[in-house]
């Protein structure tokens, strides 16, 4: 098992100083965020100097999160969304990262179920071309939110997409609070199909209650509706030994000190895997 600091849980801070708390946390890797990298290397960052600090700290960058909003289908929205694809491959390249993850968000929640079905198929076909010259694979979130919400939908574009360099993220909150999905579904997949898990907890909105995912999953773990124990199982029963990322994603505790967030994810992590 890889263990990896998502970037999303130390949010206000910036892409050196989550290198530093990962190691310092007892991580192997960092889950890093576009937000946080072009932030970086907008202001006086370079690729060099970044490649530096993971030598220093014995840290990888194990996924780039995420290239958003897949969905895009209008001419200039899709032409710009493939760009980002472009941009995000090279990133991965220039830091030895061999994972970028992929998601739907509003974008196709009014579209029938066909159309969604198309224009995912055709556009997780072309990102995973551009990112196939790179060496890079990509990762499906479904995303609790969307109608794209389910393990069985992104399984079934994925074998239409026909395309060896894509996979999915078993991430607990998004297939819990989507309410598709059962861990019985996630132990049996085939684990080549895994390229990472999202270790959270929450829970879905209530009735009446709008989707905002800083209110549903501002929960440590243990403490949402979320069966962390279950879908431990269920992924451990596929074989997977890759990567496992605690993703807190809680306004509360982005107000703690940062090494404390980076120690408590990790300690939460080994407790509840060991």
């Amino acid at each position: 098992m890889k263990k990896a600091l998502h970037g999303v849980s130390v949010w206000y801070s910036n892409a050196i100083t989550q290198i530093r708390i990962a190691r310092e946390s007892g991580f192997d890797a960092l889950e890093l965020l576009p937000e946080h990298l072009f932030r970086y290397l907008d202001n006086g960052g370079s690729y060099e100097k970044l490649n530096a600090a993971l030598d220093k700290y014995h840290i990888e960058i194990s996924c780039i999160n995420a290239l958003k909003r897949i969905g895009r289908h209008k001419t200039l929205e899709r032409e710009a969304m493939l760009q980002e694809a472009h941009k995000l491959c090279h990133a991965a390249k220039k830091l030895g990262c061999p994972v970028v993850q992929i998601m739907a968000l509003e974008e196709i929640n009014d579209l029938d179920e066909e159309t969604r079905n198309t224009i995912l198929i055709k556009n997780i076909r072309d990102i995973a071309d551009t990112g196939k010259p790179y060496g890079i694979k990509f990762q499906i979130e479904v995303v609790a939110f969307t109608s794209f919400n389910s393990l069985s939908q992104a399984i079934n574009i994925i074998k239409k997409v026909d395309r060896d360099n894509v996979g999915l993220v078993i991430d607990f909150w998004h297939l819990h609070a989507g309410g598709n999905t059962s861990p019985d579904e996630v132990a049996n997949m085939e684990v080549e199909l895994i390229y990472g898990v999202h270790f959270c907890d929450g829970r879905a909105a209530r009735e009446g209650e709008k989707w905002d995912e800083w209110v549903q999953r501002d929960y440590q773990p243990g403490e949402g509706d979320v069966d962390i124990p279950a879908w431990i199982a269920a992924v451990r029963a596929t074989g997977y030994n890759g990567v496992w990322c605690p993703e807190q994603l809680s306004p509360t505790h982005w107000e703690d000190d940062l090494w404390q967030i980076g120690k408590d994810n990790y300690q939460s992590l080994t407790a509840y895997t060991s």
